[in-house]
């Protein structure tokens, strides 16, 4: 059984590929990007490794021949907060994915989405909800599962903002951030049960306050900021503040926010 994955190249398509290869899966690897010699290019499927393929979902250069022979597509690629780029990826991307992958009788596609991204008034959040109906309505038997936000992404963003000097938090709204290597397992299993026509959720273990969240990382990377109060305004703090963002359905990762810091190092 063949399995196509596209945006392979990013964190979470990193941590998916060897599951679904040790999982018995011949895995074609999509990436907009021409692979370098010694990353994977042309290897064979059928000696364990990974048959990397080079399609635009912007275009729709190569996407049927990526397609060919796949018998399911695990659908990551995305174009995050690039304006009207984000749009031409992720929604007439994923109908040009569709209607390739029709045609070439594939059983299934599994898309990842985010948690609230049905509740949440953030534009690219609409466009994770957009290419979910796209999906729903694109001819072919379909899955999604929505992950909250990667450990990889808060820290990034609590990075970022410990460079002004300070770091603000709304204390109110809640977050569930969840281990990349545990939706990548979950993905895997879900190519592996089969199209379920169907969202799920998938979350982190625990459910913390901006604030706390941000204090386990200052500790945890020993750094030495004050943490100013701020309450989001508007439909997106009221959104963000109900726990649009969390979810309390199982199955839940088991890696914690103060294990991943402690993983990761200062």
């Amino acid at each position: 059984m063949r399995v196509l994955v596209t945006g392979a190249s990013g964190r979470l398509g990193t941590a998916l590929l060897p599951r679904l290869a040790e999982g018995g899966w011949t895995v074609r690897a999509m990436s907009r990007r021409e692979r370098q010699e010694g990353a994977g290019a042309g290897r064979d499927p059928g000696a364990g490794g990974v048959e990397w393929v080079r399609a635009d979902l912007a275009t729709g250069a190569g996407v049927e021949a990526a397609l060919r022979g796949a018998d399911a597509v695990v659908h990551l690629a995305a174009a995050p907060y690039r304006g009207r780029y984000t749009a031409r990826v992720e929604v007439a991307g994923t109908e040009r994915l569709l209607a390739a992958a029709a045609a070439a009788g594939v059983g299934h596609v599994l898309y990842t989405s985010i948690v609230g991204c049905d509740r949440v008034p953030w534009g690219y959040f609409r466009t994770k909800a957009a290419a979910e109906s796209v999906l729903a309505g694109g001819g072919v038997p379909w899955s999604v599962l929505r992950a909250t936000q990667f450990h990889s992404f808060l820290d990034r963003v609590l990075t970022l903002g410990a460079r002004g000097g300070l770091l603000v938090a709304d204390r109110r709204i809640p977050a569930q951030p969840v281990d990349v290597a545990e939706v990548a397992a979950r993905l895997a299993e879900r190519v592996a049960d089969g199209p379920s026509g169907a969202v799920e959720d998938f979350a982190g273990p625990e459910v913390l306050g901006m604030e706390e969240a941000a204090r386990q990382w200052l500790e945890a990377r020993g750094k030495r900021r004050p943490v100013l109060r701020v309450r989001v305004p508007g439909g997106l703090g009221r959104a963000f503040r109900a726990g649009h963002l969390t979810n309390e359905a199982a199955p839940t990762g088991r890696v914690t926010w103060r294990s991943y810091l402690a993983a990761t190092g200062r």
